[in-house]
C-alpha cells in the first residue's frame, strides 16, 4: 500500500511539472519593485532638440524615473501615415504624434498601465518606417533613459504596424523588442522564422478597406507555421474599418471581437508585461 501511495505521489509531481500551457512563466519582481507612477512628464522634442535620436518625438517618463534607482519598461509607439512630419522645419507638426495610441491616452490623462513605463513616440518625417532607424532610436533611448532592456515593447498602427513587423523581420532575435502589438498592418509573409522568440499579438478590423485584415491573418499564420516559443495571436473586430486601434489601445474593444480568432481578454499592456528578453 505504501509503495502504491509513493508511486502516485511521484506521478503527481511529474505531471504537475510537465505542463503544456503556452502561458509564459511570469517573473514580475522587477516590475513589482517599481515606484507607483503618480504622474510623469510628457515632453515633446523636435528633431533639433532630440540630439542623436534622428527623430522628433514625444517621450513620457514616469514620476520615479529621475531618481536613477530603477530601470523602467519601455514602450515604443509607431504612428500611421497621417502623422508624418518634419519637426525640424515645423515644430508644431510634432503635435500630430499625440492624436492616436498611447501618447493620446497620456495627453488625456487616461494612461494607467499596471506598472509604470517609459513611452517614446517618434515622428517619421517622410516615407516608411525603416528597421535600422527604429533600432537606432531604441539604442538612443537606452543610452539616455533608465530603460529595462529586458522589457522593451513595440506597437504601431497601420504604417506603424508594418514598421513593427518589418523591424522584427530584419533583426529577428537581435531585435530589442520583447513583444510587439501591430494594429491594422501587415508584413513579409516569408519572414515567419524571424519571430520564433518574439511574441506577437496583432489586431485588425475585418471591414478595413485601407489595409486588408488578410495581411494580419497571413503574417500570424506564417509565424505560427514556424512553431514560435509563444504562438502569435490575432484578434479581429467584425464590421470594423481601418481604425481598429482606438478600441485596442484603450481596451474598449474587449468583448466586441470575433470568436473565430483570439479573444481580447487582456489589455495589451498587461499582455506585454508577460514577456521579457
Amino acid at each position: 500500500m505504501r509503495t502504491l501511495l509513493n508511486t502516485l505521489v511521484i506521478l503527481s509531481i511529474l505531471f504537475s511539472s510537465c505542463s503544456s500551457d503556452d502561458t509564459p512563466q511570469e517573473n514580475r519582481s522587477d516590475l513589482e519593485s517599481l515606484p507607483k507612477d503618480s504622474g510623469g512628464t510628457h515632453k515633446a522634442l523636435t528633431i533639433g532638440e532630440s540630439n542623436k535620436s534622428n527623430f522628433g518625438h514625444y517621450i513620457y517618463t514616469p514620476s520615479g524615473h529621475d531618481s536613477n534607482s530603477h530601470d523602467f519598461p519601455l514602450l515604443v509607439f509607431l504612428h500611421g501615415s497621417g502623422e508624418r512630419g518634419d519637426s525640424e522645419t515645423n515644430p508644431d507638426i510634432l503635435k500630430k504624434v499625440v492624436v492616436n495610441g498611447p501618447p493620446k491616452l497620456i495627453e488625456k490623462n487616461e494612461w494607467s498601465p499596471k506598472y509604470p513605463m517609459i513611452v517614446a513616440s517618434p515622428q517619421l518625417p517622410s516615407g516608411n518606417w525603416n528597421p535600422d532607424a527604429i533600432h537606432n532610436f531604441i539604442t538612443y533611448l537606452i543610452e539616455n533613459y533608465n530603460v529595462n532592456t529586458k522589457r522593451i515593447y513595440l506597437t504601431g498602427l497601420s504604417l506603424g504596424a508594418f514598421g513593427c513587423f518589418n523591424y522584427v523581420s530584419k533583426y529577428g532575435p537581435d531585435a530589442y523588442a520583447a513583444a510587439i502589438v501591430p494594429i491594422a498592418g501587415g508584413g513579409n509573409k516569408n519572414s515567419g522564422d524571424k519571430f520564433t522568440t518574439i511574441p506577437v499579438w496583432a489586431f485588425h478590423g475585418d471591414n478595413d478597406n485601407v489595409v486588408s485584415h488578410i495581411k494580419s491573418v497571413d503574417m500570424v499564420d506564417a509565424i505560427n507555421k514556424e512553431k514560435p516559443n509563444t504562438p502569435a495571436k490575432l484578434t479581429i473586430y467584425p464590421n470594423v474599418g481601418h481604425n481598429s486601434w482606438s478600441r485596442t489601445y484603450n481596451a474598449s474593444g474587449m468583448g466586441d471581437e470575433s470568436n473565430e480568432y483570439d479573444a481580447f481578454d487582456l489589455n495589451i499592456y498587461d499582455w506585454m508585461f508577460l514577456f521579457e528578453k
